[in-house]
């Protein structure tokens, strides 16, 4: 398996040439050559396979090069009932990623899809717990070390850090927006003392930071003398680890493969969409991908109209489900680029637009970029919108309906999800984290305090260490050098 460019100005690569890396030399992102596909009776066999049975058979399909007895053993490693072990009560363990059936809306099943219960509580672990048993395993082989340089609107930053504490060879900086995530996602991220761990927080938005970790990667130089890689949902190997829950969610939601099933995404980076993207072109029976925004709309806009147009910082909501308060979604260029029928040339020329003029437009409208658009129905992309009175609304509904208790970013999923219903195809909302995480809506919602696993009950309390820095990427360059010693 080779992968390429989606601005076709990169030499292609193998799955373990792209691991430790995040854009490719040319400013683009990896996708492989051709999407492997996945046959009817692949899917019959997977359905009675462990998670981590899964997302090997997923994964051998991808990362060719490493040898198939070493990918088996990471996903044995990685996906056990102890890693995910914070689950809801009445939950077996050993799902990983268990469906529940929240609602029946005339004659289709609304169903929550747990991704919440590794060690941070947000869906970011299920693919960050491999990515840090990956990048271990490549590292040893090489006798390398490696610095991770990344950015964070809440849950990417400690999913992370977690994942990669203690691991040999391997050191975090991680950027976050100062004073712009909730308490408990700040005090999971500052509040870990671990000597290869550096948190950063910029005085900006999300936006700011996401900005500074692609001019360092566009810096080549800096880049190779730093060695520098991200686990930013750019990695591709990160986007094919969160393919494996598609699967998961579909294969338990169905019992034979002439059914269908939609999905409904809470999403501002494009990442965890774009996975079930990958799922789809890959075979898997999927008839909706729905993306949820926040107040922060630019995907939403570009669903809907066939204009993308990143926002300023100034025009960066802060809100109530933070980790999605993104104006500019990094991943976005994968899709375009299946749009576009994979024209590397054309989509170079649109993100270049996009950076001296703030956006394209695919509308087909007289003086638009193209008429492309029109092809996003065939990819099964809708979309949705949710402000912070419906998610308040939608946590106070679901509780008392159903006695669960969702968070701020899950609202705005079944929110919207509501609203993109198909008559008779099941409808799995993905989960995006804990509402413990979210403390602060759910008090206004509910009047309580969230339920906190085992563990977590006085994070906020935890000494904190970290570094505000301004949104100055030389300033940012500097501290990382001094860190490292390179």
């Amino acid at each position: 398996m080779q992968y390429l460019s989606t601005r076709g100005n990169a030499p292609a690569q193998t799955f373990s040439q792209i691991l430790l890396g995040g854009l490719a030399p040319d400013g683009g992102l990896y996708l492989p050559i051709e999407y492997p596909k996945v046959s009817g009776a692949e899917l019959d066999a997977w359905r009675k396979l462990s998670y981590a049975d899964l997302a090997f058979e997923l994964l051998k399909k991808f990362a060719t090069d490493i040898p198939e007895a070493d990918l088996k053993a990471l996903t044995q490693k990685t996906y056990t009932a102890d890693v995910y072990r914070n689950v809801r009560q009445g939950d077996d363990p050993s799902q990983i990623t268990p469906l529940h059936v929240l609602e029946e809306r005339d004659g289709t099943q609304v169903i929550l899809q747990a991704l919440s219960n590794g060690p941070t509580l947000a869906f970011k672990d299920m693919a960050m717990q491999l990515l840090g048993n990956l990048f271990e395993y490549a590292l040893d082989k090489q006798h390398a070390e490696l610095n991770i340089f990344g950015a964070t609107s809440g849950d990417t930053g400690s999913a992370a850090e977690y994942a990669m504490r203690g691991k040999r060879g391997i050191r975090v900086f991680m950027l976050s927006p100062h004073k712009k995530m909730s308490a408990f996602q700040t005090a999971q991220m500052f509040s870990l003392q671990d000597p290869n761990i550096f948190n950063l927080a910029v005085e900006g938005v999300f936006d700011d930071c996401q900005d500074m970790v692609k001019a360092v990667s566009n810096d080549l130089e800096f880049k190779a003398r730093q060695k520098i890689g991200t686990v930013n949902s750019i990695n591709w190997a990160r986007v094919v680890a969160q393919v494996v829950y598609y699967f998961r969610g579909y294969l338990s939601a169905t019992t034979r493969n002439e059914q269908k099933v939609s999905f409904t995404v809470p999403s501002g980076n494009f990442g965890n969409i774009c996975a079930g993207h990958i799922a789809r072109m890959m075979g898997l029976p999927i008839d909706k991908l729905v993306v949820a925004t926040n107040e922060n709309d630019v995907l939403d806009e570009f669903f809907r109209t066939g204009v993308y147009r990143v926002r300023k910082s100034a025009e960066t909501y802060h809100t109530t489900s933070p980790s999605m308060d993104i104006s500019k979604a990094s991943n976005f260029e994968r899709f375009v680029y299946d749009l576009l029928g994979r024209d590397a040339e054309r989509v170079n020329a649109l993100f270049r637009k996009v950076e001296t003029h703030g956006g394209f437009d695919l509308s087909g409208k007289n003086g638009s970029d193209g008429g492309e658009f029109a092809k996003v129905e065939q990819f099964g992309f809708e979309s949705g919108r949710s402000e912070h009175a419906d998610r308040v609304a939608t946590i106070r509904d679901v509780h008392a309906k159903y006695g669960i208790m969702i968070d701020t970013h899950t609202a705005d999923g079944v929110k919207v999800a509501r609203e993109h219903l198909t008559p008779g195809v099941p409808m799995i909302v993905l989960e995006t984290a804990l509402p413990a995480k979210f403390n602060e809506t759910i008090r206004e919602a509910l009047g309580r305090d969230a339920e906190r696993p085992v563990g977590f009950e006085n994070i906020e309390a935890l000494p904190q260490r970290f570094t505000v820095m301004p949104a100055d990427v030389q300033k940012v360059k500097a501290f990382i050098a001094e860190h490292t010693g390179l």
